[in-house]
């Protein structure tokens, strides 16, 4: 009996250390393309019983239009700008768990902006699991041309050293995206409480 109280009551406390230990800031998936950000986001989201928010699908609420058409009618630049907006927009204090676009956390002023609302989740994954999972998908825009596996090897060597300055860093691969949400909550408990040791009594 003693064995099933314990693990009954586990998971809630993990929460609420968790929630504690985050103060109301969010936790932010950063990483490619492909890492799973969105999936394993809404499985973290409905163990911690945290709102899960996805940064492309507020931008093309907010600009009416899908982000393949913003690209093809603003550019790049233009959907940065917008999306360093949204995501200083979502982090306001209240914990939820949001997906981050493939290029936000490359702008240093959303860097900032996550490092004061948040705790970082990197999901570094490997070319051949990234490729498996956007091609099955026709909305990337920086993939629409003649060479995809060239381009996500050049977006690897850019941006793998900048998401490697997330606060917790997780491998995502060919498993059930439940068992990298398992790993990223845990991860995420041992975060927290190493950082209120860090911080000593109040």
């Amino acid at each position: 009996m003693g064995g099933e109280s314990v693990d009954v009551d586990g998971p809630k406390d993990e929460r609420e250390a968790i929630l504690d230990g985050l103060g109301g800031r969010s936790i932010v998936l950063v990483g490619l393309m492909g890492a799973g950000k969105t999936s394993v986001g809404k499985r973290i989201a409905t163990r911690l019983q945290l709102p899960f928010v996805d940064a492309d699908a507020e931008i093309e609420k907010a600009a009416q239009a899908t982000i393949p058409e913003i690209f093809a009618k603003h550019g790049e630049a233009y959907f940065r700008d917008g999306e360093r907006r949204v995501i200083r927009r979502l982090l306001d204090g209240r914990s939820k768990v949001l997906a981050t676009g493939g290029g936000a956390f490359m702008s240093p002023e959303t860097q900032a902006a996550i490092a004061a609302g948040g705790v970082s989740i990197w999901l570094r994954a490997d070319l051949d699991v990234l490729m498996a999972r956007v091609r099955k998908r026709s909305n990337r825009p920086l993939l629409m041309n003649e060479d995809p596996e060239g381009t996500m090897r050049r977006l690897m060597d850019e941006r793998y050293p900048v998401y490697a300055k997330a606060d917790i860093h997780i491998i995502s691969r060919d498993v059930a995206h439940e068992v990298v949400a398992d790993e990223a909550v845990k991860a995420l408990a041992d975060f927290v409480a190493d950082a209120s040791k860090q911080a000593g009594p109040p």
